[in-house]
Order: structure tokens, then sequence, then C-alpha cells
């Protein structure tokens, strides 16, 4: 079977792909509060933090579901603080692209100004959903994105969790060793890399490549149910793996499959 692209929404999509169906899954889930991708089917405005945590177990629930029983799921995902019930955030002249005319308010038990620890609200969820949680990866960030910010530190980093559906599962150390032949490290320096024409945020190819390295075999099928602008699956593709995409956003399949050359038969596109 060849790469296949689906328009869809993320959840719907997987609950129709085969049981046992892809050895490796990577993916940059939405960030909550952060970002408004303009659909109402988005994950990531929803009113609360228990709902946006929830909204995601489900769709991962799904996912372990079509992961093999050896599998790895790697997901990315980014903190943020408390909005202090303002609705809305500025823009920023060195990030235009954070203003935002919409905002959840501040959690309940939170307070104004705290960091929400939400990739670790996420990993415990999934861990209680019985997903090993096998490693924290430090994405840090050398060319981290400037913060007009005076009473903190400039955040640079970002967590890539490793997680699996057994204690026994598939991973290739060897095809990852640091340089100096040692094991790989769980602090990894990649730098951000843009894409013209894609959207608010991409993932860095070099963050891909060793957690789809590490995690299958060429000829694999590598999952990424928020497929965004395809990195995953350029990355696949050039380790000679296979992927299935899951995108909702049009404009954004679109842009996915100019940039990797997915023909038309490639596209799945499913109602909600």
């Amino acid at each position: 079977m060849d790469s296949v692209l689906y328009e869809g929404d993320a959840l719907t999509v997987l609950q129709r792909l085969p049981s046992n169906s892809v050895q490796c899954a990577v993916t940059s889930p939405p960030y909550w509060g952060l970002r408004d991708y303009n659909n109402p089917d988005q994950i990531g405005l929803e009113e609360t933090l228990p709902q946006f945590i929830n909204r995601l177990r489900t769709v991962f629930t799904e996912l372990k579901r079509v992961l093999r029983p050896d599998g790895v799921f790697w997901i990315n995902i980014g903190d943020g603080y408390t909005s202090g019930n303002r609705g809305w955030r500025a823009p920023d002249k060195k990030n235009p692209a954070r203003a935002m005319d919409v905002r959840p308010n501040t959690p309940e038990g939170l307070k104004a100004k705290d960091l929400m620890g939400i990739p670790w609200r996420l990993a415990f969820a999934l861990q209680d959903d019985g997903w090993y949680l096998r490693a924290d990866v430090i994405w840090n960030k050398p060319n981290a994105m400037p913060e007009s910010v005076k009473d903190r530190p400039t955040r640079s980093h970002e967590y890539v969790f490793m997680l699996t559906k057994g204690e026994r599962y598939y991973y290739d150390k060897k095809a990852v060793l640091e340089a100096n032949g040692r094991n790989r490290r769980s602090v990894w320096d990649v730098s951000t890399q843009g894409f013209a024409g894609a959207h608010f945020a991409t993932f860095p190819p070099k963050l891909i490549e060793p957690c789809i390295k590490s995690s299958s075999r060429p000829g694999d099928f590598i999952l990424d149910p928020f497929f965004g602008s395809g990195t995953v699956g350029q990355v696949a593709q050039s380790l000679d793996r296979s992927f299935v995409g899951v995108e909702l956003n049009p404009a954004y399949v679109a842009l996915a499959a100019t940039r990797i050359g997915l023909a038309a038969p490639s596209i799945v596109r499913l109602a909600a």
C-alpha cells in the first residue's frame, strides 16, 4: 500500500483505520490557546484545559488501537501561560503571529501568569490511559523565538514524549547513536525551521528523523494525525517509509500534497 493523506477530522479518520496497521506515530497536535486555525472543528480552543486534554486522549486512544503492538508513539507538545482572563493576546513586534482575538480563560486552580504544565498534564493522562511513558526528550531550540519578558527566563525548549503500547517494542538504538558512539541522550539540540507557505508552526525535519529511524524499519508505515504542512510525511519518504497523514484544513492538505508531490488518488476526503 502506498502513502495516503486523509482530509478530515483526526478522530473520524483514525476510527476507520485498521487495528495494528502502523509501526510508528509522530505528531504535534495544536497547542491549547496559542493559535486560532479558523476551523470550527479544530482542537486547541476548548473552553477549559481538561476539555482540551480529554479531546487529545480520545484521539490518541484510537491511535493506540491503530498502532502495532511493538509500535512507538512520539508526541511533541508545547506549554503556555495563563491568559489572566483577558480573552485576547496582543501582537508582539518580534512575533506578530502570536496575536489572537480569542483565548480561553485561566484554568480553575491556576493563577494569572502561571505556567500551565500542559505537556506533563497530557503525559500523565496518557499514562492513566495505559500508555507506557518511556522518555521525555527535551527539544532545545538554539534559535528560539525571542520573548518580550522581563520577569522570567525566555523559554527555549519543548517536550517530545516517547510512548509505547507495551513493555516490549521495536527500538533500534544503533540507528540513532550520537557522533561519539554513545547511546542517544534525552536533550536534542534542533533549530527551528520554517517552511514557506506553511501555517504558524512546522516540525523541523531533524527533530523527526531520530523518532522515525529508531522506531521503524524501511517499508513501515508512519502515522501523523495532525499532518499540517506534511513534514512527517516528507521525512518518512526520505527514509524509505510510507506514511498515513490526517489533516483537517483543506488548505494545509493542498500545501502538503504539493510539498511532498502526492498525486490526487493518494488524497482521500472524508466527511465528519
